[in-house]
């Protein structure tokens, strides 16, 4: 492959599994009233209303698993309420038969993060602290460490902050970070704070915002390398890589629709004077919410992407639209069906790549639990019911089909392509099921089981076997 492909393999890769292992159950309840009926000293509503589509929630900031020490429960430590800490421990086991990312390979892998915060609020504003330590560790694999795998004893964030209350208005702060931070955006297909990968993605840089996660409106501008995994060392961000971006939020008219618009700029300088360089600027809207006296729920979000890309001129294009039913019980069943489309190159000599660049967002909960696809030359029809059975308790089945946008152009993470689009367009149908419980508030259980049935692409390509993944899940948070 040539163009974006080139450049997403150097980028961290995907993501959070399904219904943000990051965060509780989906919340469907109504915001807040206005501002406006608010007394002074209560505190400001909360306007971010939860989307209801599969892995699109933002985790919490500064870290979920965090709460002041005061809640702790321990008497003396009562007034504590400045200081965050909390420590977060996930142990998975991942069996995987004839995985196309990896040869077909078997593998059993026993996959081991652990995380804790310690941060600094309120005391000392405007200003605040924030360091988040993240260990990941790979055991009984067969292959050499993975930057998806491995990145042990490392920080995943640590910044200083110039917080301003009400700076914006009541419940708008005003905010200032730099350092290293871990965050998600929109709905976290651009850019994602991983949570079934192992190991996060994160970034070297700054952030000004206007607002924040629950405030009426958000505006946030932000400027940061990508940091380079290096497994065994300490990481560092890659100076030759930028990512810009300006993003917004309008909660207003929650929960009939949230709107979030994007402008994201991917800058990749090379070395050398013939290194040819990537600049791809990426803009959208965001659109969920629920539909005005139904019980229908939707979610749509549309990227537009240009630049120039290795030389070539860059035009690609990325939608996704979801439309959701939660009928009247108390397992609250929810049935959704969604396209997933992101274009691919349409040919390999016309001068202009049509491939497009996921950039740094998530794929596991969004296109598959066996992290065969992503936002990139993919057609994928899906449809999913979920259930709760009770409020700890939620088990999804998605049926998802997979098509190349582009017939000419790859299947990206099986590495496979027919140049002369002669093997079809169709790679395979997948079956994802998912079963989530939380035991105890400390902590949480997740099975999953995916089914990957290849298709004539596949099978015009290269050995084509049934796929099978399953795993097994424990989420301590203390």
């Amino acid at each position: 492959m040539r163009g974006v492909a080139l450049a997403q393999s150097e980028s961290s890769d995907e993501s959070l599994p399904q219904h943000n292992a990051d965060s509780n159950l989906p919340v469907t309840s109504q915001p807040a009233e206005s501002s406006a009926s608010q007394p002074s000293d209560q505190k400001p509503p909360k306007y971010y209303y939860h989307a209801k589509a599969m892995s699109t929630s933002r985790s919490e900031e500064p870290a979920s698993y965090a709460r002041p020490i005061s809640e702790w429960g321990y008497d003396p430590l009562e007034p504590v309420d400045w200081l965050l800490f909390g420590v977060e421990q996930r142990t998975r086991y991942d069996y995987f038969d004839d995985d196309y990312t990896k040869d077909l390979t078997r593998s059993q892998p026993f996959l081991m993060r652990s995380r804790s915060f310690l941060g600094i609020q309120d005391i000392l504003d405007p200003f605040r602290f924030g360091v988040e330590f993240q260990d990941s560790r790979a055991f009984n694999t067969k292959f050499p460490d993975s930057t998806q795998d491995v990145n042990e004893n490392d920080f995943l964030q640590a910044y200083a902050e110039l917080y301003f209350k009400d700076a914006a208005g009541q419940g708008q702060p005003l905010s200032f970070q730099v350092g290293r931070l871990a965050n998600d955006y929109v709905d976290r297909r651009l850019r994602s704070r991983n949570g079934y990968r192992n190991t996060t993605n994160a970034f070297d840089g700054f952030r000004l915002r206007a607002g924040d996660q629950e405030s009426l409106w958000e505006l946030e501008f932000f400027a940061a390398q990508p940091v380079a995994i290096r497994p065994r060392r300490f990481d560092h961000g890659d100076e030759q890589r930028w990512l810009y971006g300006l993003v917004g939020a309008w909660r207003g008219w929650a929960p009939v629709t949230t709107l979030e618009p994007y402008y994201l700029i991917l800058d990749n300088d090379r070395r050398g004077w013939d290194q040819k360089d990537i600049e791809l600027h990426t803009f959208g809207l965001r659109a969920y919410g629920d539909i005005p006296k139904t019980r229908f729920d939707y979610d749509v979000d549309a990227a537009f992407q240009y630049g120039r890309n290795l030389g070539l001129s860059h035009r690609a294009l990325a939608t996704h639209t979801e439309l959701g039913y939660t009928f009247a019980h108390k397992w609250k069943p929810r049935l959704a069906a969604w396209l997933n489309y992101a274009s691919g190159d349409r040919s390999p000599n016309d001068g202009v790549q049509q491939q497009f660049n996921r950039l740094f967002g998530s794929s596991n909960g969004h296109y598959g639990s066996t992290d065969f696809f992503e936002w990139s030359n993919m057609l994928s029809p899906a449809m999913e019911i979920r259930i709760e059975p009770d409020s700890k308790t939620q088990l999804s089945c998605v049926y998802r089909a997979n098509w190349l946008a582009s017939k000419r152009d790859a299947w990206i993470r099986a590495g496979r392509v027919d140049p002369e689009g002669h093997s079809g367009r169709f790679i395979g149908h997948e079956i994802d099921l998912l079963a989530r419980r939380k035991i105890t508030n400390l902590l949480t259980v997740e099975i999953g089981y995916a089914h990957f049935i290849p298709g004539n692409f596949v099978e015009q390509t290269g050995e084509a076997p049934d796929s099978d993944r399953f795993f097994v899940s424990t989420v301590l948070r203390f």
